[in-house]
């Protein structure tokens, strides 16, 4: 995949990067630009810094917008070639700018980002020139935002990795040269790394690969453009899940070992001010719907890849009212772990086992949502704790099942 691009200052060496993804984005891409620019102008002074737009050859003049948008520091912009999009291919373009201008830092911020602040670029900056080689962010996120790092990514990947990273696939993020050229150099790239898969694949390689980690506090809520329901994210899903069912399959010596998890460090204090995240409503009925119907249509999957004593108990819940209904975190992890098993030894298409994984994740987001109704911020964060605790505690099951 040649990179088209366009350096008109001939940079040719960087300490610090910036990088904003792109597909799109004209009408918001300035924004971000502008105050990540800021950023690297206040905190980063002292360092030779560029910003650059990695894009998938927008149509609607990104380009333009990003490099007409006035800044201290230069700026580049590397497209993929015409017809290839996804997130991580222009990050996979990144990873090789950085490597070739030995940037010590980069930082990765969204182009729709509306609550970016030049604060942003120190919190995701600044810990990758004190030791630590990957910054994760932490926003203040709704209950109902985030339902598949709630659900699947935080809880599995802290069970197989040991390290409790909260916001694995927030979109924004900080790594050092050394891992840029790690991540270049990776043979596990897949189609679905190169799409939506790329946030959990980055966090889950600098866990493997014994990266000092660290969590920055982003000091206020994440506000980007409307993403899709929930109910319509089925490729964002099978991305996500596919790209973690996948690592397990190539790192299970790695995380065959690990026991427990421990606490990752957060830089910044505390999780910012008070404002208030931006609504998000789940359609519950709909929820509902599709469990029971996707158990209805994925039968014959369901009894090939999950334990009797689990495919009974789904069935179960299909067969209570809504008010009723319940999809206990232990029997979540259990089913997370029968259909990684599965991947694993492709028991049908792997494409169609995530597909019909599917329904099951809407009733586990249907009992988080119907548990946490009346619950605050905190209370909510002491459950998902408890659910990645029944992670950890069925890890056995998943151990006697994968190396039988």
């Amino acid at each position: 995949m040649k990179a088209v691009e366009e350096n008109p200052y001939s940079i040719s060496r960087a300490d610090v990067v910036v990088g904003i993804p792109s597909y799109n984005e004209a009408a918001s891409i300035a924004f971000p630009t502008q105050e990540a620019d800021k950023g690297l102008s206040k905190y980063f002074s002292d360092y030779s810094c560029v910003l650059i737009n990695c894009d998938n050859n927008s149509p609607d003049n990104t380009r333009e917008k990003f490099m007409n948008t006035p800044t201290s520091n230069p700026k580049i912009y590397i497209s993929t070639p015409e017809g290839i999009t996804g997130k991580g291919n222009n990050l996979r373009n990144l990873f090789a700018k950085a490597v070739e201008l030995e940037a010590q830092a980069i930082i990765v911020v969204d182009a729709d980002l509306r609550s970016i602040t030049p604060d942003w670029i120190r919190s995701l900056g600044q810990p990758l020139f004190e030791d630590f080689s990957f910054v994760s962010p932490l926003y203040v996120r709704h209950k109902y935002d985030g339902t598949i790092t709630n659900n699947i990514a935080y809880p599995l990947t802290r069970a197989l990795y040991g390290r409790r990273v909260r916001q694995l696939i927030g979109g924004d993020f900080g790594f050092s040269g050394e891992l840029a050229r790690i991540y270049l150099e990776s043979d596990l790239w897949t189609q679905e790394v190169g799409h939506y898969g790329i946030d959990i694949w980055m966090a889950s390689l600098a866990m493997i690969n014994h990266a000092q980690v660290i969590q920055s506090a982003m000091g206020r809520p994440k506000i980007h453009t409307p993403r899709a329901p929930l109910l319509g994210s089925e490729v964002v899903f099978s991305n996500i899940v596919g790209t973690i069912f996948h690592l397990m399959c190539h790192h299970d010596s790695f995380w065959r070992d690990v026991k427990w998890s421990r606490p990752t460090a957060v830089f910044g204090f505390g999780l910012g001010d008070l404002e208030i995240p931006p609504e998000v409503v789940v359609d519950v009925q709909g929820l509902g719907k599709n469990f029971v119907e996707g158990i209805g249509a994925n039968r014959d999957i369901y009894r090939q890849c999950l334990s009797e004593e689990t495919f009974s108990k789904l069935q179960e819940a299909c067969e209570v009212s809504l008010d009723a209904f319940e999809f206990p975190p232990v029997l979540w992890a259990k089913v997370l772990y029968d259909f990684a098993y599965a991947y694993k030894k492709e028991f049908v298409s792997r494409d169609i086992l995530l597909k019909s994984l599917i329904p099951l994740y809407h009733g586990r987001t249907l009992s988080f949502v119907l548990e946490t109704e009346a619950m605050n911020t905190q209370q909510v964060e002491e459950l998902i704790e408890d659910q990645c605790l029944q992670f950890e505690k069925s890890k056995r099951y998943l151990l006697e099942k994968w190396f039988a």
